[in-house]
């Protein structure tokens, strides 16, 4: 499975040979993302991003879930975006992604998305996306609402990221809003 984006950068599931790439720019990283994401400080060799691959290696065989490499057109990996997991009786998932720093600002995430809405709403037949972001973290936040989802509300620390607690921002998107665009 691959997931063309514009510019020849593309979205594919993580091989096992992608741990020590991945371990890389998590560490080069690990300052920009360990203020959002709680799994940064738990990240601490390559061994951990194995483990990580294995897991969504599972994940997609099993159809629970899919987290996917971002690749941009120089065949290096930028980031990650996936779902978390579907939930087929409400036919509904979330969408979560990380990019390195040195890739932000150029449209890169915004198109990964734009591409796994597509898929969720086309291909999956699912009815509602949500995706959730750090009341501060603006960049991500720039996502959805680039991408036309509602803010649905703001859950109170609702993260725990060692010993403080961050406010999650909830957007949603429905199908028909995204087909009526």
């Amino acid at each position: 499975m691959r997931i063309d984006l514009p510019g020849g950068a593309h979205l594919r599931p993580f091989e096992e040979a992608d741990a020590e790439e991945l371990f890389a720019l998590t560490d080069n990283n690990r300052a920009h993302l360990e203020r959002w994401l709680p799994w940064v400080p738990f990240t601490t060799s390559p061994a951990d991003s194995l483990a990580f691959i294995r897991i969504t290696r599972r994940q997609l065989e099993d159809d629970a879930g899919m987290q996917l490499a971002l690749v941009e057109a120089d065949g290096a990996i930028a980031g990650v975006a996936g779902f978390h997991g579907f939930d087929r009786p409400n036919r509904a998932t979330t969408i979560g992604y990380w990019l390195a720093a040195d890739r932000q600002g150029r449209g890169l995430m915004t198109a990964a998305v734009r591409a796994l809405i597509h898929h969720a709403f086309g291909e999956r037949g699912l009815h509602r996306i949500e995706i959730s972001a750090a009341v501060e973290n603006t960049r991500s936040r720039a996502v959805p609402e680039r991408l036309g989802f509602r803010e649905e509300g703001v859950r109170r620390q609702a993260e725990r990221h060692g010993d403080r607690w961050l406010d999650l921002v909830v957007y949603a998107l429905l199908a028909p809003e995204w087909r009526s665009r």
